[in-house]
């Protein structure tokens, strides 16, 4: 059974919704999935999952929460190797920019998306948590 991390940070709780969708895709697809909060995860963790799905909103001009969400990420990237992991979140202005650039980042990092990130503005709609469910099925 494949163990997939879902590890998030939410402001608004959209974050953490599309979150709990992507949990349920790995647990409907035969996973286990484990929700984490951004602050709670760090490289000692990852040999403990199969696979990763990362979920931050757009902040600011268009970036990843900078306090905690940032950090974590900087930290565990260049440790996840060849394992599955994936990409999520919503934003509320803008064009979506943040996510064309932290895909890039994560490609650069030597990480190999298992699919396309999904995005969503605002509020995640009956479509944004389908995609969230089958990204979750991705990873398993």
């Amino acid at each position: 059974m494949s163990k997939v991390a879902v590890v998030y940070w939410s402001g608004t709780g959209n974050t953490e919704a599309m979150a709990q969708a992507v949990s349920d895709g790995v647990q409907k697809a035969g996973g286990q999935a484990e929700l984490i909060a951004a602050a709670d995860f760090g490289p000692a963790q990852i040999s403990s999952y199969d696979a990763f799905a990362f979920g931050c909103p757009s902040m600011g001009a268009e970036v990843l929460e900078e306090t905690e969400f940032q950090p974590m990420w900087d930290e565990v990237k260049g440790a996840l190797g060849a394992k599955k992991a994936a990409l999520f979140g919503s934003w509320g202005w803008g064009g979506g920019v943040w996510m064309d650039d932290w895909r890039a980042d994560a490609e650069s990092a030597g990480i190999s998306l298992a699919c396309d990130p999904v995005i969503c503005n605002d509020a995640p709609d009956d479509e944004a948590l389908a995609a969230c469910q089958a990204l979750g099925a991705a990873l398993v």
